[in-house]
């Protein structure tokens, strides 16, 4: 049995998707039980529902389950409150294996979230379980909200300036990873960067999307004050527009550079690159 934590999101979907095509029994802990139905339609056994602070929820969750893989909400500020309530759990229910799900460079203190996760994996190296970290890129599927842009109008839009380079990974190859990492031996002690590209600018980002659409797509900057106004105006509470702004920052100053050896390597074959994406998106929206 694994245990999958914040599985209601697309991370936990796509990695129990890929954990339930390799045949493994799987456990969702999630914060509401409205998620209970639509993952016991991809696969879920089970199903528990609880705060990931509350030290009966975990360990309800935890009990009788071989390995854990742990997702915390996106730029939430208790990653590292959480991760103890597990880290605790997990301990005394005896599960020996705990695969965290952290992020590219997490030692960039400018953006608080990858800081957060670098405290967790600190806090992970002497919990005496046996850890694997996975460190992802950004997803090439956060590319998708500016879709019907890029479809209507020709433009992707992004809050920092179009010559910054990040490198992108596919979710699905995320995924793939991790239920490789869960179902196997071997992987104890390791951190693997997970990453599908070499550093893209925008400007080639928008023109590979514009090659799937047969369209021109030219990228276009969006100012941090105008991003701001939209995220307040949509409803985003402070912690994350903050958070999030913090890390547009930090792109524009230095993007989020890495590279593709490592993914290869676990997933015996190359990385899905981004026109790969881009092509499967198109014919899946048409």
């Amino acid at each position: 049995m694994i245990l999958i934590t914040g599985a209601g999101g697309k991370t936990g979907k796509a990695v129990i998707n890929a954990l339930v095509a390799r045949g493994a029994d799987v456990r969702a802990f999630v914060r509401s039980s409205g998620h209970k139905a639509a993952l016991r339609t991809i696969g879920v056994s089970e199903v528990v529902s609880g705060e990931m602070d509350d030290a009966l929820a975990i360990s309800r969750a935890v009990k009788g389950t071989d390995a854990i893989y742990h997702i915390c909400p996106n730029v939430s500020p208790h990653e590292v409150v959480f991760a103890k309530a597990l880290v605790i759990a997990a301990t005394d229910a005896g599960v020996s294996r705990l695969a965290y799900h952290s992020v590219l460079h997490p030692q960039i203190e400018a953006m608080p979230h990858h800081w957060s996760k670098l405290r967790v994996e600190e806090m992970l190296f002497s919990s005496g379980l046996g850890v694997t970290i996975l460190q992802p890129t950004a997803y090439m599927q956060n590319s998708l909200a500016e879709w019907e842009r890029m479809v209507r109008d020709g433009i992707y839009r992004v809050p920092y300036p179009v010559e910054t380079r990040l490198s992108l990974v596919d979710l699905d190859d995320v995924a793939e990873a991790a239920a490789m990492v869960l179902t196997n031996g071997g992987h104890s002690g390791a951190t693997y960067e997970l990453v599908g590209t070499a550093p893209l600018s925008q400007i080639e980002i928008a023109e590979i999307f514009g090659q799937a659409l047969k369209k021109p797509v030219r990228a276009e900057a969006e100012t941090i004050e105008s991003w701001e106004q939209r995220a307040r105006n949509a409803g985003m509470d402070d912690h994350t527009r903050e958070t999030l702004t913090k890390m547009f920052r930090a792109y524009a100053r230095d993007g989020l550079k890495g590279n593709p050896n490592v993914l290869g390597w676990l997933l015996g074959r190359p990385p899905t690159s981004l026109a790969s994406f881009a092509v499967r998106t198109a014919a899946a929206q048409a």
